[in-house]
């Protein structure tokens, strides 16, 4: 029997349930599915780093309905508020300092005095958490390290029966994750590439961000992580013209490509296609993948950063 179920308020209020009852719930974004559990549950939230085969010094984001609920967990700075004003509900993660009686679990910051939290953009989000009464801790729906699931088939395929429910929103219409940004100092640092462009970003603070965008040992965010969003083949980028033995994922006006992120060369398009391209390649016959280039601005920064985690030495 499948775990795949279709998105209305019956199953809504099932997943509300099991969600309050301890259990994982994967569910769409617009970014991308995220794997769901209480975050003010420990071993709900233990549960997500089981799933997936986690490392546990890895944060979670958190997903709230509003500012005003994300007020009870982290101490919202002026900074934060202007650009959730701008940018939320939306692909943008916030890290902020937790309250010291949030109700938050432990492990959804790493032992950190910081949580990342975000204000989701997504109908079946948005009614998964006013139905739990929860704040929800969800990374991408996925054993870690694998490419993101940006379709609920993608969950069930590599998560399988782990997960309780999986509820089924259609396609992710971002397909990257959210852009993540540590407003603890007294700039803000930029700590993943996403959703939300840094040019866009920097437009309202009116200054160039900080980044910090590896770190393999105490990272303050999802995706800092050097090798992360790995197909099981090699994967090689910004390859113009691939070998005759790979699978070669093209952007633009290519010639001769297995799969094309966008032929109108529309970077939004190839950010919303990146992943499930990038399993399909999987799928295909071939000894690596080549990607072709993708230019670095607007969302493209976003896409190379997952190609560039992606192709690390694993």
């Amino acid at each position: 029997m499948s775990n795949i179920f279709s998105y209305n308020q019956e199953n809504i209020d099932k997943a509300g349930a099991v969600l309050r009852d301890g259990g994982l719930v994967a569910f769409s974004t617009e970014t991308v599915y995220g794997l769901g559990a209480d975050a003010t549950n420990d071993k709900a939230v233990a549960s997500i780093f089981a799933a997936k085969g986690r490392p546990t010094f890895n944060p979670l984001i958190v997903h709230v309905n509003s500012l005003e609920d994300a007020e009870k967990y982290v101490y919202v700075t002026e900074t934060a508020r202007k650009l959730a004003e701008k940018f939320s509900p939306g692909p943008l993660t916030m890290v902020l300092l937790r309250k010291e009686n949030s109700g938050l679990s432990p492990l959804v910051s790493a032992g950190l005095d910081s949580v990342a939290i975000r204000i989701p953009n997504h109908q079946v989000a948005h009614d998964l958490i006013k139905s739990s009464n929860r704040p929800i801790a969800a990374p991408s729906a996925n054993a870690s390290g694998t490419v993101s699931p940006t379709i609920a088939e993608h969950v069930h395929q590599s998560l399988g029966e782990k997960v309780n429910m999986i509820i089924d929103g259609g396609a992710c219409s971002v397909g990257v994750e959210s852009t993540v940004l540590d407003l603890t100092g007294e700039k803000v640092a930029l700590l993943r590439y996403g959703g939300t462009t840094r040019e866009d970003l920097e437009k309202i603070l009116g200054y160039e961000m900080i980044t910090s965008e590896n770190n393999d040992t105490a990272p303050k965010s999802p995706g800092q992580l050097s090798s992360h969003y790995a197909p099981t083949k090699k994967l090689y980028m910004n390859v113009p013209l691939p070998k005759e033995d790979q699978i070669f994922i093209g952007f633009g006006n290519v010639e001769k490509c297995h799969l094309n992120l966008s032929v109108d060369g529309d970077l939004v398009e190839a950010a919303a296609n990146l992943f499930a391209m990038m399993r399909d390649a999987d799928k295909l016959e071939g000894k690596s993948i080549a990607v072709a280039p993708i230019p670095m601005i607007g969302l493209g920064l976003a896409i190379n950063d997952r190609l560039r985690r992606a192709s690390f030495p694993k």
